[in-house]
């Protein structure tokens, strides 16, 4: 287990120097620091001092990849943009944004709020869903089966605006029972949170509920189910020892893909609520084009996904002994 784990912690490492070489080449080469300069200071006609002086401000200034100008092999290497920009991600220096606020700080303080959000939202939701489906597995062909598939579909096919937009207008403007948005600390979060969580779990329930089932149906028509009943097993012994025990596994994998967004907030969600979380965070910077934020945003999240992928990996061998990470 600890080799496979280092292993993966290895393989990880080029999967992040990719990431962060595509982003720097995205961000610096094909939109270069005039490019910013210019979208920065907001002027059809901006003099070249007044883009300099911009650049030299923010380190952007410097070479991109290597310094001619300097005398050592370490400057020459050290004294550039990526060094000073990009791989300083490496060790989660975040730098500054461009209104001179320390990134890793609000990194820190907006990821509460985010995981407050994020948090119930998953955990809900995933109980919320896999119960839904069960219960459409275990009726299946029956009134509840039909019924629940032809609201999943007719849930899939509504825009999380239109809960977001429906949420508010009815929870907070007509019956007003929670506030519209805004957020508050401690305790006080709670009442401003019931309404985006509720929103959050409502819309998941039709894409999530109607794969769970489908892959409670496709369990339920193997060999060892058809064994468990010929011995005699009641349905619902069936359906939950062993039907969601073996179906777990490519539950986790649909999981993982959600893990990310734990830490990073919901965009949608925190800027429509004016929840002050990574969402949001990211939203606003790129609204305001600052494209420290936005990088800094992206690696993290590539940390985060390659982190669950390999979470994900080692929850198998709990939920499937069959299964040898070695």
């Amino acid at each position: 287990m600890f080799g496979y784990i280092v292993r993966r912690v290895l393989y990880a490492i080029p999967i992040l120097i990719g990431v962060n070489l595509i982003t720097f080449t995205l961000f610096f080469i094909v939109n270069t620091p005039d490019d910013m300069a210019r979208m920065q200071l907001g002027a059809k006609r901006v003099t070249p001092e007044a883009i300099e002086k911009w650049k030299a401000e923010r380190g952007y200034d410097l070479p991109l990849v290597w310094n001619s100008m300097e005398e050592s092999l370490f400057d020459k290497a050290s004294k550039t943009v990526f060094t000073q920009k990009s791989a300083k991600l490496f060790i989660f220096d975040f730098g500054y944004s461009e209104d001179k606020r320390d990134i890793g700080s609000e990194i820190k303080a907006r990821m509460w709020p985010s995981l407050a959000l994020a948090v119930p939202v998953f955990l809900v939701g995933l109980a919320v869903c896999i119960t839904f489906a069960l219960l459409m597995a275990f009726f299946r062909a029956s009134y509840l089966d039909v019924w629940g598939v032809v609201l999943c579909v007719a849930m899939m096919s509504v825009s999380t605006l239109f809960y977001i937009i429906g949420g508010q207008y009815i929870a907070s403007k007509i019956w007003h029972l929670v506030p519209i948005s805004g957020y508050a600390g401690g305790l006080d979060a709670a009442r401003f949170l019931i309404l985006p969580v509720l929103i959050g779990v409502v819309g998941g329930i039709g894409a999530s509920s109607r794969w769970y089932r489908t892959l409670f149906l496709e369990e339920m028509g193997k060999d060892y189910v058809r064994t468990a009943r010929a011995k005699g097993l009641a349905e619902s012994a069936v359906l939950f020892r062993h039907v969601l025990k073996n179906a777990m596994i490519p539950i986790l994998t649909g999981v993982v893909v959600v893990i990310p967004t734990l830490f990073l907030g919901s965009l949608l969600m925190e800027s429509f609520f004016g929840i002050p979380g990574l969402g949001s965070y990211t939203i606003d910077a790129i609204q305001a084009q600052d494209f420290s934020v936005v990088r800094s945003m992206v690696f993290i999240g590539s940390v985060f996904y390659i982190v669950g992928l390999i979470l994900t990996d080692i929850s198998y061998t709990v939920v499937d002994p069959r299964i040898r990470l070695e």
